[in-house]
């Protein structure tokens, strides 16, 4: 599956990724250029995920409804800021403008819905790179030591976390590489630059569907073998 995304609802990542398994026994995620935040918990659902130098994944930072119904807000920066004024107020920093921003703006069930918007995904990316990323790792690189089950939880236990601190990347938006994918998360990716067919092949597939959307005014698309279907606004 080629994936490009800005992110959206986790649910709905849940939803692709289920679907997607009812039909394949295998799937391999292509980035040719970014999938963030919710797209990137739904790449950690294939057994391969091939990225180049260019391509970037995002923290998972998961979008939610603003209650006030204008558009997503990403749920992370929301509970930092809960945390940093609720640290000021036990410790006596907090500002009377904090106070009252604290004030007017605190809605326990809007907060609840954020911190379980950012376990959902947690949850999801480990349970998905367990069941198929880490399936066939069997003895780990460095000393040939047998991996065993909880070898594979702990090690999506710890991208999970590290993907969804917003202290390490400092931005929703943040591109992460395949280079630091694979140096700080120690995350296996296959690079499209080492497969000249592959990387032939997708180049001119997206060059080609890039200029057609813009040609027909479309913000993006799915396609299949035998079905396309372009999406003509971000309402739809």
């Amino acid at each position: 599956m080629i994936l490009q995304t800005s992110g959206g609802y986790i649910e709905t990542a849940e939803r692709i990724a289920n679907t997607l398994r009812k039909h394949y026994s295998w799937i391999a995620y292509i980035v040719p250029n970014y999938a963030m935040s919710a797209g990137t918990v739904l790449v950690m659902s294939g057994d391969q995920i091939w990225m180049d130098y260019f391509s970037t994944l995002g923290p998972i930072d998961p979008q939610v409804e603003r209650k006030d119904g204008k558009g997503l807000v990403p749920a992370l920066g929301y509970l930092a800021k809960y945390d940093e004024l609720v640290e000021k107020s036990k410790n006596g920093s907090l500002t009377s403008v904090e106070a009252a921003f604290f004030v007017q703006n605190f809605d326990a069930g809007e907060l609840y819905g954020y911190s379980q918007a950012k376990q959902l995904s947690i949850e999801l990316l480990k349970e998905w790179l367990v069941k198929y990323k880490f399936k066939n790792w069997k003895v780990t690189k460095t000393h040939g030591q047998t991996v065993t089950p909880k070898m594979r939880r702990d090690r999506a236990e710890k991208i999970g976390q590290q993907l969804s601190d917003t202290e390490l990347w400092c931005s929703h938006n943040r591109g992460i590489s395949m280079v630091v994918l694979r140096r700080k998360l120690k995350l296996e990716i296959e690079d499209i630059d080492a497969r000249p067919e592959v990387r032939n092949a997708l180049k001119n597939y997206y060059e080609l569907l890039e200029n057609y959307l813009g040609t027909i005014g479309a913000f993006g698309v799915m396609h299949t073998s035998d079905l396309l279907v372009p999406f003509a606004s971000s309402s739809h």
